[in-house]
């Protein structure tokens, strides 16, 4: 007989042993080191943590906004003066921002309300922008200058000294360009420049066409509101428009195209004898005699006697020029009738 193989599996011939389980001992809870606290991070790693992020995305922007240009490479420009001689108005601004001087425009900011009020108010024909600052002189008679020269991100990052000093320097300006008006906005500018030009603190300024003129020439001075959207007392620009349009109207009335409309002041008296007089002479004309009620009396009608008292209103048959209630006129033959019906009866 053939001996038959039978395969087995090789682990069937090992005796098999119980499963044994890893004796570990159980993980321990680590004690933290000294000095710090669980949970939360301690108070100043995330701080500056986030501040760093935040300074990081922050110089990213930067360098978006500015095309790869530093804030640094971006203060060193200045922005150019758009003036002219005979101008208008100068609208005078207190120092070139960031995305002015790296755009070399006035005002380019889409959120400042400048272009917006300048339109709103008639002084432009059309809508403009800050590309359009230098065709304003011819086109409007407008020019751009500021205070200060220095660019710097805000106007809290000059000096006091750089603004009176500033203040100087724009005069040198106005005294040789002379313009009609010199438009300052913003109050802190025009605070300065009337301290240092004029001698004079002033106190509770109002906007509109100022007191002083430019020394050694016409040029007078007009205030309006900063037009930035950051101006607190008129955030919007609807706040802002009327004074662009009082500016437009003082431009025409030294201009002549409209002229002086000067308020007399009219006096009001009171004579009391007068008075009298023409309340009696009033009372006369109304008691005087009436020829429409006459002529309607001559053409009544014939009335019933309980009719003939009674009060209505006047009628197209017997209307009284001045519309006051009449009584039926009576008639004699119909008063005499009833007497002799009375006396017989």
């Amino acid at each position: 007989m053939t001996d038959l193989s039978v395969h087995q599996e090789p682990y069937l011939d090992q005796p098999q042993q119980p499963h044994q389980l890893s004796a570990q001992p159980p993980a321990l809870p680590t004690t933290p080191a000294k000095g710090k606290k669980r949970g939360r991070p301690p108070k100043g790693e995330g701080k500056e943590r986030t501040e760093a992020e935040e300074s990081a995305k922050k110089a990213k922007r930067t360098l978006d906004r500015f095309n790869g240009m530093s804030v640094e490479e971006v203060m060193a420009r200045k922005l150019p003066d758009v003036i002219t001689h005979n101008l208008d108005m100068l609208i005078i601004g207190i120092n070139p921002g960031l995305l002015s001087a790296y755009k070399g425009r006035h005002y380019p900011n889409p959120g400042n309300h400048f272009w917006k009020c300048l339109y709103l108010s008639g002084l432009t024909d059309e809508q403009l922008n800050h590309m359009h600052d230098q065709t304003l002189p011819e086109r409007y008679g407008i020019g751009f200058t500021n205070m200060v020269e220095r660019t710097t991100p805000g106007s809290k990052d000059l000096s006091n000294k750089e603004i009176r000093e500033g203040g100087h320097q724009l005069l040198e300006k106005l005294q040789m360009y002379r313009p009609l008006i010199a438009v300052f906005n913003g109050k802190c500018i025009y605070e300065t420049f009337c301290k240092e030009i004029f001698g004079v603190k002033a106190k509770n300024l109002e906007f509109g066409l100022q007191p002083y003129k430019v020394p050694e020439t016409e040029t007078v001075c007009y205030l309006m509101p900063s037009s930035s959207p950051r101006c607190a007392q008129f955030p919007r620009a609807q706040d802002k428009v009327h004074f662009f349009i009082k500016l437009k109207e003082l431009r025409d009335q030294m201009k002549g195209v409209v002229r002086t409309q000067e308020i007399q002041e009219t006096s009001y008296t009171f004579d009391l004898p007068l008075a009298k007089e023409d309340a009696k002479r009033l009372s006369i004309k109304e008691e005087q005699h009436d020829p429409g009620y006459e002529e309607t009396c001559a053409h009544g009608s014939q009335q019933h006697t309980q009719q003939a008292f009674e009060v209505r209103p006047s009628t197209d048959t017997d209307q009284v020029s001045d519309n006051r209630w009449t009584m039926q006129p009576f008639d004699q033959l119909n008063i005499l009738f009833l007497l002799l019906f009375y006396l017989i009866f």
